[in-house]
């Protein structure tokens, strides 16, 4: 008598839940709280047997690595946006300014909705579909309400979207234009998710990505580590420098290359992970420079707006992770982020939004200060598209000049 086949997971290589605090294990569910401690939630896994080969044989979207993320095995036949594989540019004329060696700019403005957040929306509504959800939500900053809101538009559910109400103009119609149910909430990020996280208790059937999901959601930003290593060669970088708004991205990335280390797939070789704020919104930052292990919430006041989370749930673990790889966390002003990012769009062509002017920003910063070696190869973040933060630099960018249609007025320009 043969033994029957053990039954598929529910989310592939996924096998619980297990708090980052006191390892306390749960199943597989809609949690994202210990109820030992109260502490976060992150996917346990056995992976399967992987190889470069076997992804380099998947999709060029973040479906490649399906089988080191929270998804059914199936995912790839679901309807998503297919978010990944953007672009990783040899910045050699950002470098050459700069008086860096080696740089690369890991451009996810590529993505469907031009912006990071495709990635963990997309592994977020993967494993909220097979928990039974009905309904997609999130509260956000911006590039998360284009994303979840598009996304769900291509799944063909209903979604609920919670921005603040002062948020730039680009975003609330790049989020509008999807049709789905859209409330600006009259106050900070924060006070939406406090109010995100009341609904999330009420409404059973809403799957709010950043809350009740939080754990499955947070796991789709190792796909940028996934990438940088396997688009470099099977290498992971020197030295990395991310923005942070809960700075789930880069503890995200950082746990990606400790994966890929683990799993043979690159050889384990020392880095350095570094974290970019605004200083308007720089609660970690200030942390990490005065030696704390816990982050103080702060009111945010910057153009950054994504980026303006003032209480950042990941914020302590950011801290472990720049601390043990020997990196830091620096913030930059907003004159800074508008320069940062007009020097990217003018050496390299990329149009970055205010995230992105806030890592070239802090790149030049920690150069400047001696904190990073211009001699190490470097790859830096954008994480959003510039058409979306146009108010940022409206008043820092127009015409060269404004002539008369004749050659008259052309030579008098002096051009």
């Amino acid at each position: 008598m043969t033994s029957a086949p053990p039954a598929p997971r529910l989310l592939g290589s996924a096998t619980g839940l297990s708090c980052r605090e006191c390892g306390s294990a749960y199943e597989i569910g809609p949690l994202y709280a210990c109820g030992e401690c109260f502490g976060p939630l992150e996917v346990a896994y056995d992976f399967p047997t992987i190889t470069r080969a076997t992804i380099e044989a998947g999709p060029t979207n973040i479906w490649r690595y399906k089988d080191l993320l929270p998804v059914p095995s199936h995912v790839a036949e679901t309807k998503t946006l297919d978010p990944g594989w953007t672009k990783l540019i040899r910045a050699d004329n950002l470098a050459a300014e700069l008086g860096m060696k080696r740089l690369w700019v890991k451009d996810d403005s590529g993505n469907p909705t031009h912006s990071f957040k495709d990635r963990v929306v997309a592994v977020a509504l993967a494993a909220a579909r097979e928990l039974g959800f009905t309904v997609l939500a999130c509260p956000s900053t911006g590039n998360l309400a284009n994303a979840v809101a598009a996304a769900a538009a291509r799944a063909g559910i209903k979604s609920v979207v919670m921005i603040p109400a002062d948020l730039e103009q680009q975003k609330i119609l790049t989020t509008a234009v999807y049709a789905g149910t859209l409330l600006a909430v009259e106050g900070n990020y924060d006070d939406v998710n406090r109010l995100a996280s009341e609904l999330a208790g009420e409404e059973e059937d809403w799957a709010f990505v950043n809350v009740n999901v939080r754990p499955y959601y947070a796991e789709g930003s190792k796909t940028l580590g996934y990438e940088v290593a396997e688009q470099l060669g099977w290498r992971i970088p020197p030295q990395t420098v991310i923005p942070i708004a809960s700075g789930s991205q880069l503890t995200k990335v950082d746990k990606a290359y400790t994966e890929f280390a683990k799993l043979g797939l690159v050889e384990e070789t020392p880095y350095k992970i570094f974290g970019a704020q605004a200083t308007g919104c720089s609660p970690v930052s200030v942390a990490f420079k005065d030696g704390r292990d816990f982050v103080a919430p702060v009111r945010p006041d910057t153009i950054a707006k994504s980026l303006a989370i003032g209480n950042p749930a990941d914020g302590p673990y950011v801290l472990d992770v720049c601390r043990r790889t020997g990196g830091t966390v620096e913030d930059v002003s907003d004159d800074e982020v508008v320069e940062g990012m007009k020097l990217l769009a003018r050496t390299e062509g990329i149009f970055g939004e205010t995230a992105g002017g806030v890592t070239i920003a802090t790149l030049r910063k920690l150069l400047a200060t001696g904190q990073l070696d211009p001699d190490v190869e470097t790859v830096v973040f954008n994480t959003g598209d510039g058409l979306k933060t146009l108010d940022a630099i409206a008043a820092h960018v127009g015409p060269t000049a404004t002539i008369k249609p004749t050659m008259a007025s052309y030579r008098s320009a002096g051009i």
